[in-house]
């Protein structure tokens, strides 16, 4: 009888281990043909791993300036007093137009000059002619005719000087001279005001111009990243006017001193100003992008799945065949993550919608 009711016994055991093997087998099956539908086959993008070289990125700081090449400041070039200003800070000018105007003794004084020399020419002419005609009479000699040139060319020569000068001065009517633009431009520096006093000596500027059409970005590179720019790299200007619009230049001009203050040395940044919305002195941030001279395996950023505090990819063989991988990531800039360990070159990844994937083969 213990024999009889042993065996049932044994054959239930191997029917349950039978029944564990089945459903094991039917679950690794369940797994083994997990495929893309056609539907998700077409929301994914897949890549390729390629081999690059490593860019990386410098942000500095820095500002507007004009185009110093375009840049003029007017002086006064007589003394006296502002008389009128016909323009204000900001303002547009063409050349030639006239910026101010200055009430000047010495412009009176040289038109005093002027009528004295018109004068003493006038006589000299007559002298001339005079001396000239008694030596035809042999009245007077040669040389008196010699001497009546010599007073009239003296006196030709005096009007011309004072006619030059006062061309200098920029005469206008009356005792005044005109300050005038001697280019087009803005008038980025205004100096003075009417009634002010004015001296030919004074170092001080009255206005200064400046063609706007191209401007400088001069940035400020700390000590530790001096190595790191040249003259050449391509630089995205970022304001704080205009936050979404992206400024394109190249450093062309790095200057090898440090500012004794600061600790700085500045770059220069040549920009087209289309529109003139750069203005100067707007405070700009400046992006450089450059080669380190290593290469590395590159995929895109967004094909990199962080959890449980590792790097993952998804490695696409075809629709039914793909395998999760753990990567070391190098560094990530924008849109490309470098990777030193995990894949290999030519390895195809999923860079989007793949962690929909990544859910259905992991957990």
């Amino acid at each position: 009888m213990k024999y009889i009711h042993l065996l049932p016994v044994s054959l239930l055991m191997a029917l349950a281990a039978f029944s564990g093997c089945k459903q094991t087998h039917a679950e690794d099956a369940e797994a083994a043909t997990f495929v893309l539908s056609d539907t998700m086959m077409a929301s994914i993008r897949i890549d390729t791993t390629v081999i690059k070289p490593v860019e990386s990125e410098l942000r500095l700081s820095g500002k507007v300036t004009p185009d110093m090449g375009k840049v003029l400041k007017l002086y006064p070039l007589v003394s006296g007093y502002v008389k009128n200003i016909n323009v204000q800070l900001g303002d547009y000018v063409k050349k030639g137009q006239v910026l101010a105007v200055i009430q000047s003794g010495e412009i009176a004084d040289y038109d005093k000059q002027l009528t004295q020399a018109k004068s003493d020419l006038a006589v000299a002419e007559k002298g001339l002619k005079v001396a000239q005609d008694l030596f035809q009479s042999q009245l007077a000699t040669e040389k008196d005719v010699v001497n009546a040139e010599g007073e009239l060319n003296n006196a030709k020569a005096e009007m011309a000087r004072i006619r030059e000068m006062l061309q200098i001065y920029r005469k206008g009517n009356g005792a005044t001279s005109v300050v005038t633009a001697p280019i087009s431009g803005y008038v980025i520096e205004k100096n003075i005001n009417n009634g002010m006093e004015m001296r030919s000596d004074n170092s001080a500027h009255m206005f200064t111009i400046s063609e706007l059409d191209d401007v400088w970005i001069m940035a400020n590179v700390f000590e530790t990243d001096i190595s790191r720019v040249k003259e050449g790299y391509p630089a995205a200007v970022t304001t704080i006017s205009y936050p979404e619009k992206v400024f394109h230049g190249q450093i062309d001009k790095v200057y090898n001193v440090l500012d004794p203050d600061t600790k700085t040395m500045q770059v220069r940044i040549r920009l087209s100003n289309e529109g003139m919305l750069l203005k100067p002195e707007m405070f700009a941030t400046v992006l450089l992008r450059y080669r380190e001279g290593n290469e590395m395996m590159a995929i895109p950023a967004s094909a990199v799945i962080f959890d449980k505090g590792k790097n993952f990819v998804m490695v696409f063989r075809d629709r039914y065949n793909i395998e999760t991988k753990e990567v070391k990531v190098s560094k990530s800039l924008n849109d490309v993550s470098y990777i030193t360990r995990g894949i290999q070159p030519g390895d195809k990844v999923i860079s989007r919608n793949q962690l929909l994937i990544y859910d259905a083969l992991n957990d």
